[in-house]
């Protein structure tokens, strides 16, 4: 069983940037998807990077705006966020993709317990 860990998030203003970690408990070889869910809304995905070979796919709304890593010897997978925006507010989600489309949280398993980002205006 593989069990995650996120890290990284706070309160910043709007423009800042934020590094999220998503720290694995053993290989990091797998394919992971970050997720974010705001209350009251959905659990959406925002960006997944391929175990097989570190291809990564984004959501359009953060294309541009975040970039998905991962550090294998620290077992260890980032978001790194830029220009942060108040609707950038949320519960941000790493997961373990088990098959399927990338950008469906129904085809995810393993995930951490979440980090807080707020974004103020």
């Amino acid at each position: 069983q593989v069990q995650l860990t996120e890290s990284g998030g706070g309160l910043v203003q709007a423009g800042d940037s934020l590094r999220l970690s998503c720290a694995a408990s053993g290989r990091t070889f797998y394919t992971v998807g970050w997720f974010r869910q705001a209350p009251g809304k959905e659990r959406v995905f925002l960006a997944a990077i391929l175990g097989s070979d570190d291809t990564t796919y984004y959501a359009n709304s953060v294309k541009g705006r975040f970039t998905i890593s991962r550090d294998n010897n620290k077992n260890t997978v980032y978001l790194q966020m830029n220009s942060l925006k108040p609707e950038d507010t949320a519960v941000y989600y790493c997961a373990v993709h088990r098959l399927g489309f990338y950008d469906r949280a129904q085809n995810y398993d393993y995930w951490g317990q979440g980090t807080q980002v707020t974004v103020s205006s």
